[in-house]
């Protein structure tokens, strides 16, 4: 009788869970690829992007940063012992104004497309992975 009690205790009171969350919406690596330093202006990016998340005045020239991420767990509740995992990853722009507000350089990463549901003994960074979800994405992996 123990023997199926405990086996329906250990049924009902395990459990899984995964979970999401996004911030901002992910970064077009198409449209950050048509900006031309020397040539594209503050208003123009603006025009593009949208309003950035955050402005930074360096002396006379000034900076924009975009971002937007996107996290993903997943949980395995058992009894006594619990499992989880969260997996974060974000595309990040800084882009460079000249004292003219024209577009003197940019940096960009994009990796919100590549976050996963995984537990902690599965590797969320194989290659082969990212390079499949590289290839969903336009503009992305070249």
């Amino acid at each position: 009788m123990f023997r199926h009690v405990a086996l329906l205790l250990l049924l009902f009171t395990s459990a899984c869970a995964i979970a999401r969350q996004d911030n901002n919406e992910p970064l077009d690596a198409q449209l950050v690829r048509t900006l031309e330093p020397g040539k594209t202006t503050a208003r123009e990016v603006v025009e593009k992007l949208g309003a950035p998340t955050e402005v930074v005045q360096l002396g006379r020239r000034t900076a924009y940063r975009y971002d937007a991420s996107t996290a993903k767990g997943a949980v395995l509740i058992l009894v006594v012992l619990n499992f989880g995992n969260q997996d974060t990853r974000s595309d990040r722009l800084w882009v460079f104004f000249d004292e003219h507000d024209v577009l003197s350089h940019y940096g960009a990463s994009f990796g919100t497309h590549r976050t996963q549901y995984a537990l902690p003994w599965e590797d969320v960074h194989e290659a082969s992975d990212n390079q499949e979800r590289d290839a969903g994405r336009p503009g992305v992996g070249r």
